[in-house]
């Protein structure tokens, strides 16, 4: 035996490169058989019902139950190495974590299994039958190259062009119309400016799928958007503001002016465009351009038929008059709000800005920094937010140099570490679709039919709902200084509740600063209008028990000498 080992040292020590190939075979070796005792053990774990698996991750890694060989493979991987990382702060309801189900409130426990009466919807639907609810196809037209039909903004694909690609991207604008043309060119506008023709000559079949089609030569195929309320109203590139009465101080308000022949709302905006300014307000003949200020605030429209006068060189647009001017708000980005900071010294007084996961907490966070003008923490670290300009999210939540702190969680212990906070309320109906949406397609993006209809849907709802209301409950409950703001009343006063959140931060307003904010509430994390549900998702069971939950919270929030929630929150 020795005399065997003393060869193979002679015989490694003339070839080391042997020796070297031999040790990586080795581990390669034991790698193999590591990896297949990690599929082995996952798949007897998986197969086995309430075996530790989180509740929230679907099985076979997918929306649908299957998927193919390689993604199956790839969940796997994640599986066997995921202890070998530090796991990530993450947020949930406090019972779906390591303690368990048995922490969950009694009135928690008590839901009502959805998934079990959930009806799955028929799968593979083709792109028109999802189109419906969502966009009315209108007809076939007339595209003439000197004067277009839609008028708005246009773009090209001459590869993956498709009829919701197109009508996604026009709904986002805030348009009403969205046209396809040639296969692979898609057109916005608010107006059909163009007779119809027979639909044999809208004949061309999109670039990126061949099941529809995409008008044709000089021909477009017209859709009618439904838009949800919050999509603007654009002409090009300039949102429409409203009809608003003449300012008191003109030239002071709307610094500069000038008369312009054969007026229309595109020479008005390119003019107060090049002077950069980001409104354009149109008065008969004569165009004013400007900021919102205390002296034109925007906040009180008028009613759109005093405005109504044709402008001279545009037969679909008004153009107001000399006592009502139409405003439009150009794409010139008001500064005024765009410088932010960290605190400059550093705060001992840690403030909480919490909500449940869908209550708009990041909207919240991009007013209060552009309000403020100081950034924003969070009790976790999204890169994403990071990457958006959100530069406090990678500091850790206890450096002081933030205005106050996002986070999700709830329990005694975590809010007693907040010394106070402003706790965001969302209706749970859309707070909870808000979530789905961003755990399944990110913080812009959304959830595929397949989420939607199959198991991931009624499980999210049967876990996170008894967590809306218990997070509000214990914020009430434990918090040490509490400003309650539901995020319908931000959305439609923002000024007010804007204001009143900054004095609760202990800051001093400014109220052009709080006009600059109006005029830029989206920020980058706005969903497009257009891809909605066709179908309520709520099923009758879902129902019954969330509305017990908003009358829990109702309750709770009376009791403390608040405002009860929103009327839109109540049951119907």
């Amino acid at each position: 035996m020795a005399r065997t080992l003393l060869k193979i040292h002679r015989y490694f020590r003339r070839k080391p490169v042997r020796f070297f190939t031999f040790i990586l075979l080795y581990l390669t070796a034991g790698s193999l058989v590591f990896l297949h005792s990690g599929f082995s053990s996952d798949t007897s774990t998986t197969s086995a019902s309430g075996s530790g698996r989180d509740p929230l991750i679907p099985e076979g890694g997918g929306g649908t139950g299957g998927g193919s060989s390689t993604s199956d493979g790839l969940v796997l991987l994640g599986r066997v190495f995921k202890e070998t990382r530090r796991a990530p702060r993450r947020f949930g309801p406090p019972w779906m974590k390591e303690n368990g189900a048995q922490d969950a409130p009694e009135w928690a426990r008590r839901g009502v299994d959805h998934s079990s009466s959930w009806s799955h919807g028929s799968k593979g639907r083709t792109t028109k039958e999802m189109d419906d609810g969502r966009a009315k196809y209108t007809g076939c037209y007339v595209d003439d190259t000197q004067k277009r039909a839609l008028r708005g903004v246009s773009f090209f694909d001459y590869k993956k062009m498709t009829v919701f690609r197109c009508q996604d991207n026009c709904a986002e604008r805030g348009y009403l119309y969205a046209g396809l043309e040639f296969g692979a060119e898609c057109y916005c506008g608010h107006k059909i400016q163009a007779p119809n023709v027979s639909e044999s000559e809208c004949n061309m079949e999109c670039k990126g799928e061949k099941s529809n089609l995409c008008g044709g030569p000089n021909r477009l195929s017209i859709y009618r958007l439904e838009l949800s309320q919050e999509s603007a109203r654009r002409y090009g590139s300039a949102i429409f503001k409203g009809c608003f009465k003449r300012p008191d101080n003109v030239t002071l308000a709307l610094p500069a002016s000038a008369v312009i022949q054969n007026m229309s709302v595109d020479k008005c905006v390119d003019m107060c465009t090049e002077k950069e300014f980001s409104l354009a307000a149109l008065g008969g003949e004569k165009c004013h351009c400007g900021f919102p200020t205390p002296l034109f605030t925007l906040h009180e429209r008028e009613d759109e038929e005093l405005c109504l006068h044709r402008c001279e060189g545009e037969d679909f647009e008004s153009c107001g008059n000399n006592d009502f001017f139409v405003v439009y708000q150009t794409q010139v980005q008001d500064n005024r709000c765009m410088d932010r900071r960290f605190l400059p010294t550093r705060s001992k007084h840690l403030m909480a800005l919490a909500s449940f996961p869908g209550a708009g907490n990041t909207w919240a966070r991009h007013l209060i920094e552009l309000a403020t003008g100081h950034y924003t923490g969070s009790y976790y670290f999204d890169g994403s937010l990071y990457n958006k300009g959100f530069k406090g999210e990678r500091d850790h939540w206890r450096s002081g140099r933030t205005i106050c702190i996002k986070t999700h969680e709830s329990g005694r212990k975590e809010i007693d570490t907040f010394d106070a906070s402003i706790l965001m309320i969302r209706n749970p109906y859309k707070a909870l679709m808000a979530e789905f949406n961003r755990k399944y397609g990110g913080h812009i993006g959304f959830a595929s039919q397949a989420h939607w209809r199959g198991k991931e849907w009624p499980e999210f709802v049967k876990n996170y709902a008894p967590w809306w209301a218990s997070h509000t409950l214990d914020w009430l409950k434990y918090g040490k200084k509490v400003q309650v703001v539901h995020f319908e009343d931000l959305k439609r006063d923002l000024f007010s509740y804007l204001k009143g959140m900054v004095i609760f931060l202990g800051l001093e307003v400014s109220e052009d600063r709080l006009l600059c904010v109006e005029g830029q509430k989206d920020g980058n994390f706005k969903r497009s209008g257009l891809r909605k549900l066709d179908y309520d998702p709520y099923t009758p069971e879902m129902r019954a028990t969330i509305d017990g939950h908003i009358k829990t919270v109702d309750t709770a929030l009376r009791k403390r000498n608040l405002p009860g929630v929103p009327e839109e929150y109540m049951p119907r």
